[in-house]
């Protein structure tokens, strides 16, 4: 099984039922993959090919925890598998961080993809110099789509009040901190190139920062994993090298900068005279002790100010408890589990974030939901689940829902909201042009 984040798959022997928040599927794919790269969407195909086997349900608008308990679908199923990912944001824990200008990774990046939930964030683009706390993949996300030029946004799926609000944006400066050095950056080389190859932008990388690199044998880098040895390296060529009389003649007439910040942490978020908003953020200077991925950010006792109107936390995602029947580790943030096999609850499983916290990618992801699944078999071939006893499945779930004022968005449903988002998209130039309420999507769900 492919796993969307935040759906809860549900086995009943050969039979998998998908019940989701929302009157849409497919969750981060939707929601969090950035516009501006399609080709990564491009597995929604095998998603819809999915739900629509004949043996497989989509029940959008059910809000599971709320309109209807674990314990009832564990009642109605053999097997339940939580996959609803990490929806919560890790604070920075420091002053300031509630001021107007400061805002979570997630929730810009659901603002910018169409999250409803997200829809009236309206972020303050009216300033020169944006800072991203974190190094991943979504904090150069996040630049890549604050700085991008608008003639390419204007071609993908992004939100039209999202390309209104970036065609009137100030930002031409973004600064990307991170808390360790160039050796620990979470993001991969393909995000990393797309920022250095972005049009009508230059990187700004200091030299002084690959000083420690420098220093290490020829041996020690070569010995290095090869994803993390290939992106060190084009990381030092984009600070060190001169560039080719080409790339200089483009990066003279850019007009955008962004930066990489290494061992810096926030301390506090500056505000303004009437403590209104934010005008700038205090990062203390830290020095590494150890080496490699283990390696410790510590405080030198230096602190730095940077000036900036707009402040993006990317420091991490969690995933939050749904349904007090569930075991949760709220330390780790996940459901504790072996194997996706939810701990001391026979039945009960979970996958992606919600399983293993925020980490990897959309493949790790995937292949994650494969343990899971693979798991779930398992348990059914062994006799660990009983199967042998008939369930009644969906059959006694939507009558609960029924009863309780609850109408879920069917798969044939939501292939009329897709064909009016396509259309609408189509119309603008664009592949898709999203709804951005749920009324709007019930609306059309039940025409």
């Amino acid at each position: 099984l492919m796993i969307p984040d935040r759906e809860i798959i549900l086995l009943q022997q050969q039979w998998v039922d998908i019940y989701e928040r929302l009157p849409v599927p497919f969750g981060l794919v939707r929601f969090g993959v950035a516009p501006d790269h399609p080709e990564v969407k491009n597995v929604i195909n095998t998603f819809t090919l999915t739900a629509r086997n004949s043996r497989c349900s989509f029940y959008g608008n059910v809000n599971v925890g709320k309109d209807v308990s674990i314990e009832e679908l564990q009642q109605a199923y053999h097997a339940v598998v939580l996959s609803y990912g990490a929806e919560g944001n890790r604070r920075m824990g420091v002053p300031g961080e509630d001021l107007a200008g400061v805002y979570s990774a997630k929730d810009f990046v659901g603002w910018y993809n169409g999250l409803p939930s997200c829809q009236e964030l309206s972020p303050d683009l009216n300033c020169e110099t944006a800072v991203i706390l974190g190094q991943g993949n979504v904090a150069l996300d996040v630049a890549r789509i604050l700085l991008a030029p608008t003639d390419i946004l204007k071609k993908t799926d992004i939100t039209q009040p999202a390309l209104e609000a970036l065609v009137q944006s100030q930002v031409r400066r973004v600064l990307i901190v991170g808390r360790r050095g160039p050796m620990q950056v979470a993001c991969t080389i393909k995000e990393f190139r797309e920022m250095v190859n972005l049009p009508d932008t230059r990187p700004e990388m200091m030299a002084d920062d690959f000083e420690g690199i420098l220093s290490l044998s020829i041996c020690a880098v070569s010995d290095l994993p090869r994803p993390r040895k290939r992106l060190t390296e084009l990381m030092m060529k984009t600070a060190l090298e001169i560039p080719s009389e080409k790339e200089q003649e483009r990066q003279s007439k850019a007009s955008r900068v962004w930066a990489f910040r290494f061992l810096r942490s926030p301390i506090e978020i500056l505000a303004n005279p009437d403590n209104s908003r934010t005008v700038g953020i205090r990062l203390a200077v830290n020095r590494l002790e150890g080496s490699g991925d283990g390696a410790r950010a510590v405080p030198t006792g230096e602190v730095e100010d940077v000036t900036c109107g707009l402040l993006i936390s990317s420091i991490g995602y969690k995933s939050l408890p749904i349904d007090p029947s569930v075991p949760f580790d709220s330390h780790k943030a996940i459901v504790p589990n072996n194997m996706g096999r939810v701990q001391h609850t026979a039945g009960l499983y979970c996958s992606g974030w919600l399983k293993t916290g925020p980490t990897g990618v959309i493949a790790t992801t995937m292949n994650n939901s494969f343990d899971t699944a693979r798991s779930v078999v398992e348990d059914m071939e062994s006799g660990t689940v009983d199967v042998s006893a008939a369930r009644p499945g969906s059959q006694s779930i939507s009558g609960l829902l029924e009863e309780r004022g609850v109408k879920p968005v069917t798969f044939s449903n939501w292939e009329k909201i897709d064909s009016l988002e396509m259309s609408r998209g189509e119309a603008s130039g664009k592949p898709r042009e999203k709804l951005l309420t749920v009324e709007e999507m019930l609306q059309v769900a039940r025409k």
